[in-house]
């Protein structure tokens, strides 16, 4: 049977149809042809074809390609094997540099159909058409490679492109999108080389060594050796450069994955890793790593490097601007970023001192703008920023926060609805329910809040219920929320686990989402194990607080150093003996106003002793009440000391850390003076300073010292993602970030 193709129909993985013949297929751009079809085997016809027009050669080639063919190339047309045989050994005797290839080069590297896994179909004709007028003044294999590299991927129009429909592109199908990334690009140009008897492969990594992931690229061999090239990389400066060389320095020698391997029709050491469809071992593989990373060099590949990339929004496109990284005490250089048709993985690299704390500035002028990063203590740091979201000005990041706000407020009024309508938050395994009072009244936002929390402890449920009844009777306002809630636990210590300071966390930011609470206005007090609460939670909470009083309890093992911001009261009976609370209490007392003589603004307090007055203080202790209403938060305090307990937290003031457990036990003294910020830390443990205009002048530049040393001085700028971490990390609209600074170990 005859049929005469007369449409354009690139072939896949095609087998015979249900009579035993072949579907038929059109060479795209090419003469039409006559395709057979055959009832024996596509690979028998084939090698006779084969033999029968080549001689030995022929035999030889047919062959070779079928041995080393996946499994699922095993019923290809006839048609399109005869075809690629054909048009390769024209190729082989028409262009020079083809001549004089030995058999196994010419087998291997300029026969073969396919490069990967790619969509298989006849693509030689068109390729030749297009690309022996390009070289047909060449003299070498490089030369006519170079120039392929320069002239065809505008002639086809394909260029890099992430929104490329695969991966794995055949060359139809990346010439019909316009587009294609490197796998695909470097797909394009092996067979454009090939068409013309190039020998040519492609090479890459399944992933680098920073995991950053793959990269494909092309080697083509000029008589004397393999030569490599980014697909659509034209480098005039000739061959065996790319911006991708830094990275495959690093690569693992013998590693299927970070290793460098390069494809090979006949495997010679195993197989071609593809990275988007791993599992498969069908492309034979060659490792080439020593010639990328040889042995001798290994000892100068140590140290840190960053590379930066630039996109104009979230998921947008790239952006190309000059970049300057430095620290605080040299400039590691400036270069450019790349955009376009540049592989997303080119990027400017820049060698830096390990774990430097960087500045990466980004443009120039008034419209730099800048990020810090600290570097890795070797190996590489990519650096992704988004230039929409390095530069407010004041007023863009107020109204940015204030719309922000309003919506985290709107879901948490929709998220909190039914915990508010049971009067019960619930975080984990433990719910705290609460009873409630209102007094007075406050404009919207202006509210207070009080938490009153109970006695008992070590004792039978209705014991600790009776408690909880009886606190939300035991004081009285002038104004606000009073709050008594149920501990979730009936143990000796229902306030000092961690999970309070979770439940009252949601409480807190639940209250002045749907309350009209001021955050600045929240009030903690408590009575017997209440008041063992209030030692525990105040130092570890004292940010969230305007005041904080201690009735009739016992700190255990808290610490004060944390309250150089919180107003804290102590109220004690004087003949209070049990566990020495009344002896413990004046050590508080004594306590907190030594740390208050070492740091006369800090540390306000009280400390009121009921001589002849036992465990309850005859109601006297009310009085802590209006003595705490004088006092409101400062969300910015000039200084912050911040000493972790056993139940750490991730922010506090303006610091917060990645690594709270890490912080267990440390303390950190942070102090603003003018624009200067001042440090004393742990050099093991990382922080972040949290950075608004209620703090420093953010529109000018400000010093930063750690540990007596300069750690940044410049420009700092505010940033959306700043205020969008804030508030994901709490709802607490009058602590709002918007500068981020990342602090070094």
């Amino acid at each position: 049977m005859v049929s005469m193709l007369t449409d354009s129909q690139p072939i896949a993985r095609c087998s015979r149809t249900s009579e035993g013949s072949y579907a038929v297929f059109m060479v795209p751009n090419a003469v039409a042809l006559v395709f057979f079809a055959l009832s024996s085997s596509s690979w028998e016809a084939f090698s006779q074809h084969a033999e029968a027009k080549h001689g030995d050669l022929g035999r030889r080639a047919a062959a070779f390609l079928q041995e080393h063919a996946p499994s699922y190339d095993q019923e290809l047309p006839a048609e399109l094997l005869i075809e690629n045989l054909d048009l390769a050994m024209q190729a082989r005797s028409t262009f020079a540099w083809a001549q004089h290839l030995s058999e196994e080069r010419f087998l291997n590297d300029v026969l073969p159909y396919a490069v990967f896994d790619e969509r298989r179909e006849p693509w030689r004709a068109d390729l030749l058409e297009r690309c022996a007028p390009l070289v047909a003044t060449c003299t070498t294999a490089a030369e006519a490679a170079q120039t392929l590299n320069r002239e065809f991927f505008n002639l086809v129009n394909v260029h890099y492109n992430t929104k490329r429909r695969a991966t794995n592109q055949c060359p139809s199908e990346s010439i019909e999108q316009g587009m294609a990334t490197c796998t695909g690009l470097s797909i394009l140009l092996v067979d454009a080389c090939r068409s013309v008897g190039v020998p040519a492969r492609a090479a890459g990594v399944a992933n680098w060594h920073d995991q950053r992931g793959n990269h494909t690229w092309v080697e083509i061999h000029d008589g004397e050796g393999w030569r490599f090239l980014g697909a659509d990389e034209y480098d005039a400066k000739g061959l065996d450069r790319g911006w991708f060389t830094g990275a495959a320095s690093k690569a693992v020698s013998g590693d299927p994955v970070f290793g460098v391997w390069a494809t090979s029709w006949k495997p010679v050491d195993g197989h071609f890793t593809m990275a988007w469809n791993p599992e498969s071992r069908a492309v034979g593989g060659e490792d080439v790593t020593t010639r990328y990373a040889p042995p001798e060099k290994e000892a100068t590949q140590s140290g840190s490097f960053v590379s930066v990339r630039v996109r104009q929004s979230t998921g947008g496109e790239r952006m190309a601007l000059p970049v300057t990284v430095a620290d605080a005490f040299q400039n590691y250089g400036s270069q450019r970023t790349r955009a376009g048709r540049a592989d997303m993985n080119d990027m400017p690299r820049f060698e830096v001192e390990p774990e430097a704390l960087l500045t990466i500035t980004v443009g120039k002028g008034q419209n730099a703008r800048t990020a810090s990063r600290r570097a890795a203590a070797s190996g590489e740091l990519l650096v992704d920023l988004v230039w929409d979201e390095m530069r407010l000005t004041e007023d863009q990041a107020n109204r940015l926060t204030q719309s922000m706000v309003r919506q985290r407020k709107n879901a948490l009024a929709k998220e909190r609805a039914a915990e508010l309508k049971e009067e019960a938050f619930t975080t984990g395994d433990h719910t705290l329910k609460y009873l409630r009072r209102d007094f007075g009244k406050a404009p919207e936002g202006q509210r207070s809040l009080w938490i009153s929390m109970h006695g008992g402890g070590g004792a039978p449920a209705r014991v600790n219920d009776q408690q909880w009844r009886n606190q939300i009777k035991l004081y009285t306002l002038d104004e606000g929320i009073y709050i008594a809630p149920r501990a979730p636990t009936n143990t000796w210590n229902l306030w000092h686990q961690g999970h309070i300071d979770d439940l009252f966390d949601r409480l807190i930011e639940t209250f002045i989402a749907t309350e009209g609470v001021d955050p600045n206005r929240v009030y903690l007090l408590g009575y017997s194990a209440g008041g063992d609460g209030v030692y525990q939670l105040a130092p570890r909470m004292a940010d969230r607080f305007a005041a904080a009083s201690m009735m009739a309890g016992h700190p255990n093992n808290a610490n004060p150093t944390s309250l150089r911001n919180l107003p804290f009261a102590i109220f004690m009976g004087g003949e209070d003996g049990a566990y020495n609370r009344n002896t413990v209490a004046r050590d508080w007392g004594n306590r907190l106003q030594q740390l208050q003589a070492a740091d006369p603004e800090g540390y306000p307090h009280r400390c009121t002793i009921y001589e002849g007055l036992g465990h309850w203080m005859d109601g006297r202790d009310a009085e802590g009440l209006p003595w705490m209403a004088q006092y409101t938060r400062d969300p910015w305090p000039n200084k912050v000391v911040w000493h972790q307990s056993g139940r750490t937290h991730a922010r506090f003031a303006w610091l917060s850390t990645e690594s709270p457990k890490t912080s267990k036990g440390k303390t950190i003294t942070a102090e603003v003076d003018g624009q200067t910020i001042r440090i004393t830390k742990d050099p093991l443990v990382p922080y972040t300073l949290r950075l608004s205009d209620a703090l420093v002048d953010l529109d000018r530049p400000i010093e930063i010292v750690v540990n007596g040393t300069p750690f940044l001085q410049g420009q700092v700028h505010r940033t959306e993602a700043a205020i969008r971490q804030s508030l994901a990390e709490r709802f607490d609209p009058a602590s709002v970030a918007t500068v981020l600074v990342d602090l070094p170990y």
